[in-house]
């Protein structure tokens, strides 16, 4: 296969959500995290108020393409009387299930003063949702918990943004999901002309396979007319995810039809869920198009596996680094 975006089919109905399918009133709903629960596809939708402050909103579908089932009302609120990290609101849900704890984990964005910042929280129904609190200080975002520990010590993908230098995609680690460390350099921007060369982050949660750890991520590109979001690939050792097995020379998804390419921020994609259909072999990968409405796209597993077996081998770095 020689082109990453033949991969990904979107679908022929997108977008699958848009701000007007809410039962109440929003400027916009977008990426969202994704997770097969009693036998449904449930997104956990970022939903922007008539403010400009977003929280987190359950929809709920039998075959995870129509017939969305959305709550009446916010199902997951900032809380900044007690949190006041959320002052400004939550974005961005990232769901992993945690087998060893039976409970869905959201790492989401918490909107500070100080910046944005990752925050944990668990679930057993997607109707209630118990915080963790704040886990990495600002600014830090795009993040997700891998379903098992390494080592007796979880491990968490996220983005930090430096006072100097390029944002890139990290790894740490804890031994209760509150306090993390060990921190090392997982993926950064490429230099120059690339499709990622302005800054990178993590899309969905890792999905283990049997070549490695599948990681989608978005990134962005400068150009004349504003910045473009697209979306790799990359394959990380399973027992060592700090060890970059493979990453896509091109993007796999970019924004192309008119409802990725105008909207509240044209030229996007960016996803945050996906679920994968292991009887089909089908990836369903739910996105947020132009920061304004929610898309799906698909492939399947076994192309996406064949695609990375021909993509190079990043060139080795200095992983860890000690701050």
């Amino acid at each position: 296969m020689s082109s990453g975006r033949a991969l990904f089919t979107r679908f022929p109905g997108n977008p699958i959500i848009r701000a007007a399918d809410l039962p109440y009133d929003a400027n916009a709903v977008f990426n969202p995290g994704a997770a097969q629960f009693n036998g449904e596809t449930v997104l956990l939708l970022r939903v922007e108020d008539l403010r400009g402050i977003s929280h987190l909103t359950v929809a709920r579908s039998r075959d995870g393409v129509h017939d969305w089932r959305i709550n009446s009302e916010p199902s997951f609120r900032s809380a900044p009387v007690r949190y006041p990290e959320e002052v400004w609101g939550i974005e961005d849900p990232r769901l992993t299930w945690l087998e060893e704890m039976q409970t869905w984990v959201i790492a989401y964005t918490a909107y500070s003063r100080r910046g944005p910042l990752v925050s944990l929280a668990r679930t057993a129904d997607f109707r209630s949702f118990r915080r963790f609190g704040a886990a990495l200080l600002p600014e830090d975002k795009d993040a997700a918990l891998f379903p098992r520990r390494f080592g007796g010590r979880w491990a968490i993908i996220h983005r930090p943004t430096p006072v100097h230098g390029t944002a890139s995609m990290w790894i740490s680690y804890s031994p209760d999901l509150r306090h993390w460390g060990d921190f090392s350099l997982l993926l950064a921007p490429r230099e120059g002309a690339w499709w990622d060369s302005a800054k990178i982050g993590l899309g969905p949660p890792p999905l283990e396979t049997p070549e490695g750890w599948l990681v989608m991520y978005h990134g962005s590109h400068l150009t004349a007319s504003g910045v473009l979001y697209r979306t790799g690939l990359a394959l990380l050792d399973l027992e060592d995810p700090r060890t970059v097995l493979r990453r896509s020379d091109e993007w796999v998804i970019g924004p192309t039809e008119p409802y990725e390419r105008v909207g509240d921020v044209g030229g996007v994609v960016f996803p945050c869920g996906w679920v994968l259909h292991r009887a089909t072999n089908e990836l369903r990968v739910y996105y947020g198009a132009a920061d304004t409405s929610v898309g799906l796209a698909t492939a399947r597993l076994d192309d996406v596996l064949e695609y990375l077996r021909s993509s190079p081998r990043p060139t080795p770095q200095r992983r860890r680094v000690r701050l």
